[in-house]
């Protein structure tokens, strides 16, 4: 208690300093407190992708939004955060399992698989 960082199952998580670092960012880019999608295209520089690319970058956008509003807001972007920079490879392995399972099942079909492939080589 009393620390500025929290184990997160086994990990640490975001401190409360780098929280607020981040929100101030995340405020001063987004005053709304939420992000679009072509908000989050433009953070990447992912604007006139083909198709297929385009529709991966939609995918990924839609599994940050986690509460389906069609938005990021920041505890959805801080989430993504704390995944991407101090996330176990098993949180990043369902995540990942999550992106590409596309019709939710909870299994990736061929189709599914194929759309993997497809959207790997779109974006090289």
């Amino acid at each position: 208690m009393g620390n500025s960082e929290s184990e997160a199952g086994g990990q640490t998580a975001v401190s409360a300093k780098e929280t607020y670092v981040w929100y101030r960012k995340f405020m001063r880019e987004y005053p709304s407190g939420l992000q679009t999608l072509h908000e989050f295209k433009t953070l990447l520089g992912l604007q006139g992708l083909n198709p297929k690319a385009n529709q991966h970058v939609d995918q990924v956008y839609n599994t940050f939004d986690m509460n389906k509003d069609g938005f990021i807001d920041f505890l959805e972007f801080i989430a993504a955060i704390n995944l991407v920079i101090r996330g176990k490879m098993e949180q990043k392995l369902k995540w990942y399992f999550k992106l590409y399972d596309a019709d939710g099942n909870g299994s990736i079909d061929k189709k599914e698989l194929l759309n993997i492939f497809m959207a790997v080589q779109a974006l090289n």
